[in-house]
């Protein structure tokens, strides 16, 4: 079943925000980490055809500003965030935690990775403002599968779906032949976006030992 064609095209980036965004679907109140066949309302816009559907990959979020390469760093409560670093979203009203950019450096050996895929992009001559994912081999035991490492913009892979049904999206996620992490939907008129993945439905990613290119 082809299903899922992707354009590799990007999506216009309307901010450099990274806020947490919601499940496509309301939250099971007896298991947070599973979701019901129940839209969640604040995402109604999915479903009134002003979505765009794109692959989530499973990394670790970064920028590109103005040129220059920032990842992410969480400021938890009561600490302040390094100097120069850039705020990405508004602090957590309840955990107190406040998300940042903070400029990588190569003389940093956490860097390093970020690095290398920075390097990579600007190796295809794709090196564009926006954030992206950091993906590969020394990266959440790299799910992706990845030789090397990698920036993926986020928006990158847009996904052609048959269905917004629930179950549909369900099987869809579970199929073994598919192991992406997730769908990201974005607003096609302002900076809205929403999720659903593999885990909210209690499915896991299929380990590959062989790597891909």
């Amino acid at each position: 079943m082809d299903i899922i064609p992707a354009n590799k095209k990007l999506l216009p980036l309307k901010q450099l925000e990274m806020k947490k965004i919601s499940t496509l679907f309301k939250k099971d109140i007896n298991n947070l980490g599973r979701v019901i066949n129940e839209i969640n309302p604040e995402n109604n816009w999915v479903f009134d055809g002003k979505a765009i559907a794109t692959q989530k990959f499973d990394g670790s979020a970064c920028a590109v500003i103005n040129g220059k390469l920032y990842k992410r760093y969480d400021a938890k409560k009561g600490k302040t965030a390094p100097e120069g670093a850039i705020p990405c979203q508004e602090a957590d009203l309840i955990t107190g935690h406040h998300s940042h950019w903070v400029e990588c450096s190569m003389e940093k050996k956490d860097d390093q990775y970020f690095w290398e895929g920075f390097n990579a992009l600007a190796a295809s001559g794709k090196v564009e403002d926006g954030t992206y994912e950091l993906i590969g081999e020394k990266v959440q035991g790299n799910p992706e599968n990845i030789k090397g490492h990698l920036l993926v913009k986020h928006g990158y892979n847009i996904l052609s779906l048959e269905s917004l049904d629930f179950e549909w999206i369900k099987n869809f996620l579970s199929n073994p032949e598919n192991n992406m992490e997730g769908i990201v939907f974005h607003h096609t008129a302002d900076n809205r976006m929403c999720k659903i993945r593999k885990s909210d439905f209690g499915v896991r990613r299929k380990a590959i030992k062989e790597r891909i290119v």
